[in-house]
């Protein structure tokens, strides 16, 4: 256990978060003795590493609140799963059963992959698969089973109490045009089973009901049992009220969001949970990834090219940070996460407590030795042209003939992604120069010059012999071009 003074002093953003935390919620913890987090997913799209990062972060959050205080803890995942399919996502099979069920709840949407009952389970599942892989703690809840299943019912109806006031909150936001139609409420529509966006006619506060203006017909319909669904600010305001939530990061595109539904859980009775505005993710482009369009790299990618813990890593630096997210980053994160590991061997616990190794491994960063970087490895899988774990081995063993697989997990790990990512990412971006026939004689020296070298000479007197031999072959005036000409021929690159 690390000692109070140091959790006092550390300025990890974990434990400042964790620490204002139990400050701002100090009596409704107090009250149910436990500190309860969530976060949100949308299911209507696949699963992306935004949607990991918000859980990845949340349990960092757990592991500092582990060190200050025994209460139990638990990280709710609430799929907003009840919410109508607005549009169709790109990455998605089989377009047209979809578009025939626009505007539908998502766990009313039939599979477009045919493995579950719903489009809206579907996408839960995948989103359990993936949290299980990480081994996250959390309990999954859905929106349509709990408004179905009546657990919202007493808060709907505080809702309907609290009409009018809401919608003094509301309004002011809206669009001149929006304002005549809004209504925090949207009934499911019992012919075409529908969400639907329409003004309100009458409220029965007495019954529970409410009658819409369905297209000049009345749709009189209750707010109770999954008839109707909430707005998503008033929603989401409604969650943090009946799951009696501690705690919840958002992007910094729902700040504005986060505000309104804030002012509606006062109104409501409680107070808002602890919250931590996060930067966004970006693709190459500098776009923001989207589960609809697919775009940056997917959770599958990263995860055949890298460790699980360096991407834990990558989402814990600077969250406040907008961060680009594609392939071509995972090298440099899965070198910053091995330099992690070797510095935390040699720091006390104040420097432990702000090493983002420290939060990736719960307080327990693994003890091995660090034999090469990711970088240099990638290096080793192009010069040796190694298409197997086995054979990459024997090429590292040759200079470290004291290691094993056995006592090196992690280095293990990164040769099976090393050749992976080299052949997927890199290869395919090499353009090698054919060399004319001036450049082909200077090549063939080289390779003649290297074949009198042994393994007993130092690199330096090696690397004398090659800046010599492009002198000796025309390069004599700019070694520049003599070596663009070997990195171009033998490995696809200027420099």
């Amino acid at each position: 256990m690390i000692e109070k003074n140091n959790l006092d002093k550390t300025n990890a953003w974990p434990f400042v978060e964790a620490k204002k935390l139990l400050i701002e919620r100090k009596s409704y913890i107090e009250k149910k003795g436990k500190i309860i987090l969530q976060t949100g997913y949308g299911p209507s799209g696949l699963p992306h590493l935004g949607t990991f990062g918000e859980v990845a972060r949340t349990s960092m959050l757990v592991n500092a609140l582990d060190q200050i205080t025994d209460l139990p803890k638990e990280i709710i995942t609430f799929s907003d799963d009840m919410d109508g399919l607005r549009k169709i996502p790109d990455n998605i099979p089989d377009h047209e059963i979809l578009k025939k069920n626009l505007h539908k709840p998502l766990t009313e949407v039939p599979d477009p992959f045919k493995k579950y009952k719903s489009f809206g389970e579907h996408n839960n599942q995948m989103l359990k698969i993936f949290l299980d892989k990480f081994n996250f703690k959390y309990t999954f809840k859905s929106s349509t089973l709990l408004y179905k299943s009546g657990f919202f019912n007493s808060t709907l109806q505080l809702i309907l109490e609290k009409y009018k006031d809401i919608m003094e909150i509301i309004i002011p936001t809206l669009g001149k045009k929006r304002q005549k139609t809004y209504s925090p409420f949207l009934p499911i529509c019992p012919e075409t089973g529908k969400v639907l966006e329409i003004s309100v006619l009458e409220i029965l506060k007495d019954q529970s009901k409410i009658i819409f203006d369905n297209e000049g017909k009345k749709l009189e319909t209750s707010i109770l049992d999954g008839n109707c669904k909430l707005q998503w600010k008033v929603d989401w305001a409604m969650r943090w009220y009946a799951l009696d939530v501690d705690f919840e990061m958002y992007g910094k595109d729902l700040i504005e969001s986060a505000i309104l539904s804030s002012k509606i859980i006062k109104l409501l009775g409680k107070k808002n949970p602890s919250g931590f505005a996060y930067e966004l993710f970006l693709d190459e482009k500098g776009e923001k990834i989207s589960k609809s369009k697919g775009n940056g790299i997917t959770i599958d990618q990263w995860l055949k090219y890298a460790s699980p813990e360096s991407l834990s890593l990558f989402m814990y630096q600077n969250p406040k940070r907008a961060k680009k997210l594609y392939k071509e980053i995972v090298p440099k994160a899965v070198d910053e996460y091995l330099e992690f590991i070797e510095k935390g061997k040699n720091q006390n616990d104040l420097k432990l407590l702000m090493n983002p190794a420290w939060h990736v491994h719960n307080g327990k960063i693994p003890k091995e030795k660090i034999i090469m970087t990711f970088s240099m490895l990638l290096n080793l899988v192009e010069a040796s042209n190694a298409d197997s774990k086995e054979l990459l081995w024997k090429f590292v063993k040759k200079y470290k003939k004291d290691i094993s697989e056995k006592k090196h997990p992690i280095f293990d790990q990164l040769v099976s992604y090393a050749i992976k990512y080299f052949n997927d990412v890199i290869k395919k971006n090499k353009k090698y120069k054919k060399p004319n026939l001036l450049e082909k004689k200077a090549l063939e020296a080289l390779i003649a010059t290297l074949e009198n070298c042994n393994d007993q000479m130092l690199p330096e007197d090696i690397q004398t012999l090659i800046y010599s031999t492009g002198k000796e072959n025309g390069y004599k005036e700019n070694l520049r071009d003599w070596f663009k000409l070997i990195y171009e021929v033998i490995f696809g690159d200027e420099n």
